[in-house]
């Protein structure tokens, strides 16, 4: 099992325009194709019918890959069986689901919230800034990957209800909320320099304030059904714009 998940890391190693992760999904398989001892003519039907075309998200593979040994485990119970409809049944009912739902999760709410946190250590003088990005992005697909591969190998074809259970389409939500909070405070702090000596007195007051307004501001955007993405993006063009 450790052996097929190191392998499952490498999914993307062999991405291809033609059949995409297929090989990357196709080397992990190798260790149970094994236990086909001798038998190098099943070993060779079970690559082989993995070989279709399968794309999804990177890190959302594991539970796919979990329910799929499980459901290639039940299959060699049965010396008669060299096909496994329901396997590649599952692949690709699931593959395109779970890409939509690691593309929203990882790509837009949970990788900017890291990459702003990483920024914000940095503002602050921190030489670790890079260290703290890279292990709370990390640790969190790396857990995902794991253990959806873990309940996925354990359920089957119930593995689903592991990521039904992470909810991750709502967490996404919240996590753009605290990228949007973690931004405000970047723009305090690249603007607080400029404050001029006639309001020193109320400079942190001041700062305060506008840090609310920021969130307000971006608060009513989303309200308003303006995309968070648009919204971080507009204000780092204006953190910029404001450091000319």
């Amino acid at each position: 099992m450790i052996s097929i998940f190191l392998r499952s890391l490498l999914i993307q190693a062999s991405f291809n325009f033609w059949r995409m992760q297929n090989l990357g999904f196709t080397y992990a398989l190798i260790p149970i194709g094994r236990l086909f001892g001798k038998d190098q003519k099943r070993m060779q039907i079970l690559l082989s019918r993995h070989m279709q075309l399968f794309n999804s998200h990177p890190y959302m593979t594991g539970p796919i890959l979990g329910s799929v040994i499980h459901i290639e485990e039940e299959n060699l119970k049965d010396e008669k069986t060299v096909t496994n409809e329901d396997a590649l049944t599952l692949k690709s009912t699931l593959s395109g689901p779970y890409a939509a739902i690691g593309d929203s999760f990882f790509w837009g709410a949970y990788r900017p919230m890291s990459a702003l946190t990483g920024v914000f250590f940095a503002v602050q003088g921190y030489l670790t800034a890079p260290l703290v990005a890279f292990f709370l992005y990390n640790t969190v697909h790396l857990w995902i990957r794991w253990k959806g591969f873990a309940e996925g190998y354990r359920l089957g074809r119930q593995g689903i209800d592991f990521v039904r259970r992470l909810d991750l389409p709502k967490k996404s939500g919240r996590i753009r909320w605290v990228s949007l909070s973690v931004l405000s405070l970047l723009s305090v702090l690249f603007s607080s320099g400029e404050t001029v000596p006639f309001m020193l007195p109320w400079g942190g007051i001041v700062m305060k304030i506008g840090a609310l307004l920021c969130i307000l501001l971006c608060f009513w955007g989303i309200r308003k059904g303006i995309s968070p993405l648009h919204i971080l993006y507009g204000m780092v063009i204006i953190i910029f714009l404001s450091l000319q």
